[in-house]
C-alpha cells in the first residue's frame, strides 16, 4: 500500500508501445513519489514522455512494467474496469483540447462524471461548479457556443466538481491566448487550493512551473531533474 502521505508512488515504471516487431519505448524506468496535496510541474521537450507518464499515472494508459500506486490503489494490477472505478470521482483531468462532449450542454458535461460515480445532486452540483468558475450564465450552452476559454473553464469545473484527490492538467493553456491562459491558470490554482487536491501540471511554460512547489523535467523517457521552482526560474532567465 502507498503511504497515506503519498498520492503517487511509481517504481521502475516503463511503457512500450507498437508491435512486437517494432516496439517503441516511451518510459524508461521512472521512479517517482508525489506527496498528497503537492503541486508539481512536469517540464520537457515534445516527445520526452510527459503526456505518456500522465496517462499512466492517471490510469488512462497501462504501464508495460514496474509498479504504480495512485491514491493507495495498485494501478498496475487492476483490470480496465478496475482502473475506471479507481479513477471515478477520485481523479480529475484537464486536457489541452478540452474534450467536452459536443452533444451535451456545459451543465451536462460537468454532471455526467458525477452521475457515473453515483454522486447525489449531480445536476445541482454541476451548476454550482459552473457558477464558481464564472459560467453560471452559460450552463445551457453547448461547446460550440462557447469560446476556448469558456470551454476550458467547463473542463476545469468537470474535473474539480467531484472533489477529486488528484488533478492532472496536460498543457491546459495550449489552445488559448496568453491573457485567457493566465486567467485559466489562476482559476485552476484557486480550485485546487479550495479542495487541497494533489495537482500535476504538464507544461512548457517556465513561469507556470515557477508557481508550483516542485518541478520535474523529463527527457527521453526518464526524469532528469527534480528541483524547486526557483532553480528552474533562474535557469530560464
Amino acid at each position: 500500500m502507498t503511504s497515506p502521505s503519498l498520492a503517487i508512488s511509481a517504481r521502475n515504471l516503463t511503457l512500450t508501445l507498437g508491435s512486437n516487431a517494432a516496439p517503441v519505448t516511451i518510459l524508461r524506468g521512472i521512479d517517482l513519489d508525489i506527496a498528497s496535496g503537492e503541486v508539481v510541474a512536469l517540464l520537457g521537450p515534445s516527445g520526452s514522455g510527459k503526456s505518456s507518464l500522465m496517462a499512466v499515472l492517471s490510469g488512462l494508459e497501462r504501464a508495460s512494467g514496474g509498479s504504480v500506486m495512485v491514491g493507495g490503489a495498485d494501478f498496475a494490477g487492476l483490470s480496465e474496469d478496475g482502473l475506471a472505478a479507481a479513477r471515478r470521482g477520485r481523479i480529475g483531468i484537464v486536457l489541452q483540447a478540452f474534450h467536452l462532449l459536443p452533444t451535451m450542454t456545459a451543465a451536462e458535461n460537468v454532471a455526467t462524471p458525477m452521475e457515473l460515480a453515483s454522486m447525489e445532486n449531480a445536476r445541482q452540483r454541476a451548476i454550482a461548479e459552473l457558477e464558481s468558475v464564472g459560467l453560471g450564465h452559460r450552463t445551457g450552452h453547448y461547446p460550440t457556443q462557447l469560446s476556448g476559454g469558456e470551454q476550458q473553464r467547463v473542463a476545469i469545473a468537470r474535473a474539480t466538481a467531484p472533489r477529486p484527490e488528484l488533478i492532472f492538467a496536460d498543457e491546459p493553456t495550449g489552445n488559448l491566448d496568453a491573457a485567457t491562459g493566465a486567467e485559466i491558470i489562476d482559476l485552476l490554482f484557486a480550485r485546487r487550493a479550495e479542495t487541497g487536491a494533489t495537482l500535476l501540471i504538464i507544461t512548457h511554460d517556465a513561469s507556470l512551473a515557477a508557481r508550483c512547489e516542485r518541478v520535474l523535467t523529463m527527457a527521453d523517457g526518464v526524469i532528469v531533474s527534480d528541483t524547486a521552482p526557483a532553480t528552474v526560474a533562474s535557469g530560464a532567465a
